[in-house]
């Protein structure tokens, strides 16, 4: 019981802020420079534009035939919080941010401060399993209907018709590039609120003294490593593959550490999303 209001609270701290910043995002920043971002949100405010209807509500209104086309596929709790989450933004616009002072200064900061303030608001609904609404609804439902489809080609298509869209509704092709700006940025920012605080670089190492540069690593940077043996198949000889998991702030430390034994060895440093694992943030033993 205890546990399942925890839960609760915690949704219901993140519609109120998720809210809150996706209002910023679309009230406060977006229609005041006259640009639209990309989702349903960006059409409803295209709306606003032309006949003055409600964004908010609007918004609400458009998601009705695509909660009833994705109801099955996407499940009942999913949607039910999502409408939650949706009841909240459409409050944060419709009703409360009208009474404050919208953004008037410069439209470049608005798309950049609209783009940041929408990926904040949604990357926090996103973490509690819940979403806006809109184009959300549709990718994933695109994607459970033909999975070959890629969820980032479907989104960006969606996003690109309706942005578009602005360019003849606000008459500048300004509105377009803005719209494109705030678009990259809620991208960005949604990656940065969900997977910042674990992100990292992965390290892989294929070397003829794995030991000794895992002892060399571990020295200079306190990260361990996994070694796994493995054959190359051009030499058909034997080697070591070392993988490490490390924040960016050290990578430098251990390719360093690598060139010291091995300055011959075969490194390649890819990006992590997450990274889990005990000592990931302190600095302890990984793996």
């Amino acid at each position: 019981m205890q546990k399942r209001t925890k839960e609760r609270i915690l949704d219901l701290l993140a519609d109120l802020a998720g809210g809150l910043f996706y209002a910023l995002g679309i009230y406060t920043f977006a229609k005041t420079a006259h640009f639209a971002p990309g989702g349903l949100s960006g059409l409803a405010l295209i709306m606003n534009h032309l006949w003055g209807l409600p964004i908010g509500i609007m918004t609400l209104v458009l998601n009705v035939p695509v909660i009833l086309l994705s109801y099955r596929l996407l499940g009942k709790r999913f949607l039910l919080k999502s409408l939650c989450s949706m009841i909240f933004c459409t409050v944060w616009v419709d009703f409360i941010l009208p009474l404050t002072p919208p953004y008037t200064g410069s439209p470049l900061l608005a798309s950049l401060y609209s783009g940041v303030c929408l990926g904040l608001g949604l990357g926090l609904l996103y973490m509690r399993g819940s979403s806006s609404g809109g184009t959300d609804f549709l990718t994933v439902s695109i994607k459970a209907i033909r999975p070959h489809v890629s969820l980032g080609v479907a989104t960006l298509i969606i996003d690109l018709v309706i942005i578009l869209l602005g360019w003849p509704v606000f008459g500048d092709i300004d509105s377009v590039l803005y719209g494109i700006l705030a678009t990259a940025a809620t991208s960005i920012m949604i990656d940065k609120v969900m997977y910042g605080v674990s992100a990292g670089k992965l390290m892989i190492i294929i070397t003829s003294h794995g030991q000794a540069i895992a002892g060399n690593i571990s020295a200079a940077s306190g990260r361990g490593s996994t070694l796994i043996r493995a054959i190359g198949t051009y030499t058909d000889e034997e080697r070591q593959v070392l993988l490490c998991a490390c924040t960016k702030s050290q990578a430098f430390q251990i390719r360093a550490a690598i060139a010291e034994v091995d300055p011959d060895a075969f490194v390649m440093v890819t990006e992590t999303n997450e990274v889990y694992g005990e000592g990931f943030i302190e600095g302890e033993k990984i793996l």
